[in-house]
């Protein structure tokens, strides 16, 4: 296995008239998507893109993203995948960073894309809901540049939680066989297999455990251009989708969304859950409600991206990321990166085919996030002696109160359980007397009665004295991030 899109080519030989994508009803087969993706990468040529270069998508999830996704890697170049919502900044930083000589930008941000490639020279290419548009020429690229299993296929930027981001470089071997193992050990996938694509193909997990899997099986990808949960419930049921993919925040949208009551799930075999923890009371109602299994996983950016995942033919761990995928060693660490006893907290240190080859153009930064060929995470995480990893906190999310550890997730886990209680993030609050308080932002869903200082007692009344929130605030809606995984580093408490 070289380049990746031989696994589009090879899907494309074996099952040419399968729907490889589904989106309004309407499918694209995979020798249609071949072919498409064929052309794109025969004007990429045209147009001077050699093997190594670096070339940007902007686009929410629509057909053209898998076309001009595949077509790039045909022709041998890297794909920078970025998020649609950016603005003329930021989209300067990436494109001058990654050295993008072309990008593909859906027509809504095209202003804003010409706005930040007047630094970089990037082309920006408009493209419809079915590929580039004004951008044709060269003989149809059918067959794979050869390209090495550790040359780069993707740069995929990291949300920057510090500083600017930075990308990480994810090679051909990085992301196939992360794909193949999402699609064989974790999902079970064949070709008979129906995908939700709620999440969006340009993050790591949409863009691997979604497509890339799903083309290796010769699965269909039932795509939703943004997710909303009416949209959802509609593509479960007129599809039949038998694998769901989402972060926390979608299953609980999906579940307290009104039309789903009645929704007809008798296909939905597996969902799979990463992105953020999942709250035990959200798995626990949805797989009530729908009678199908959720196995949570974990994964970054920078391990291409699954680690670990609850394997559907081992026990699962309800409230546990699972066990290390093959392929890929897990161990908890101290600050020295030795290796902490069972049922101790350490940070997570990753090391396998999965881990990035290293952050593009930044030594630096690689050298201190892999000092000695194993990945430092940020996330704190006890393993048990069975080899399951339960995911306490981010490193940098720990309240420290007066001398006390306490872990957000724990604390937002009871106040789910809250039956009037949509939403929480659980953050710090600068404290005089203790350095630090524990505070809560908290949506309230519609109808709801309780009030701050019930919540409070509430919680209270669950969880040790030093833990439970001391300030309760009622907001609309929680920051989210691209996927829809709450942000708590944008979570602040009111100035009163």
């Amino acid at each position: 296995m070289t380049n990746l899109a031989t696994n589009l080519t090879t899907t494309a030989a074996e099952l040419p008239e399968k729907d490889a994508l589904r989106v309004n009803g309407q499918g694209v087969t995979y020798a249609q998507l071949h072919g498409m993706a064929a052309k794109v990468a025969g004007t990429l040529r045209e147009n001077g893109i050699q093997p190594g270069d670096r070339v940007a998508i902007i686009l929410p999830n629509v057909p053209a993203f898998p076309v001009v996704y595949w077509g790039i890697l045909l022709a041998g170049g890297i794909v920078v995948p970025m998020n649609p919502l950016l603005k003329a900044g930021e989209i300067d930083y990436f494109f001058t960073d990654s050295g993008a000589k072309i990008a593909f930008v859906w027509p809504d941000f095209v202003e804003e894309a010409t706005k930040g490639a007047a630094n970089s020279g990037t082309r920006v290419v408009t493209t419809g809901a079915m590929g580039p548009e004004d951008f044709e020429g060269g003989a149809p690229v059918a067959e794979p540049s050869p390209r090495e299993d550790d040359d780069t296929a993707i740069i995929l930027y990291t949300s920057g939680t510090t500083g600017r981001p930075k990308g990480a470089e994810l090679t051909h071997s990085n992301i196939h066989l992360n794909a193949m193992r999402s699609a064989k050990v974790i999902q079970e996938m064949t070709s008979d297999d129906v995908v939700m694509g709620c999440l969006p193909l340009f993050h790591v997990f949409g863009l691997v455990v979604g497509l890339n899997a799903a083309t290796i099986a010769g699965a269909s990808l039932a795509l939703i251009p943004r997710f909303d949960p009416q949209a959802a419930v509609e593509v479960i049921e007129k599809e039949r989708v038998t694998i769901m993919q989402g972060v926390p925040t979608m299953y609980a949208a999906i579940l307290n969304h009104p039309s789903s009551d009645g929704m007809d799930a008798s296909s939905l075999r597996t969902c799979a859950s990463g992105g953020s923890a999942m709250p035990l009371e959200v798995m626990r109602s949805f797989e009530e409600k729908f009678g199908c299994v959720i196995l949570e996983g974990y994964g970054l950016s920078e391990t291409s991206p699954v680690a670990s995942f609850n394997m559907p033919d081992k026990e699962r761990k309800p409230g546990t990321i699972g066990l290390a995928i093959p392929g890929c060693e897990m161990r908890c660490v101290d600050l020295d990166g030795k290796e902490v006893p069972h049922g101790e907290v350490g940070e997570i240190a990753i090391r396998g085919d999965n881990v990035m080859k290293g952050y593009w153009n930044k030594p630096e930064a690689t050298a201190e996030a892999i000092p000695d060929g194993w990945f430092r995470t940020g996330d704190l995480a006890t393993m048990d002696d069975e080899g399951y990893f339960t995911i306490v906190d981010r490193k940098k999310d720990m309240i420290l109160r007066g001398g006390m550890n306490v872990y957000p997730r724990e604390v937002e886990e009871v106040i789910y359980t809250h039956p009037d209680v949509l939403e929480v993030a659980v953050v710090g609050i600068p404290d005089e007397l203790y350095g630090e308080q524990v505070g809560a932002a908290v949506a309230l869903r519609e109808g709801a009665t309780a009030s701050t200082d019930d919540i409070i007692a509430f919680t209270k009344e669950r969880i040790a004295a030093y833990k439970y929130p001391r300030t309760v605030w009622v907001v609309d809606a929680l920051p989210k991030g691209p996927t829809g995984k709450i942000l708590r580093r944008e979570v602040h408490a009111p100035a009163e």
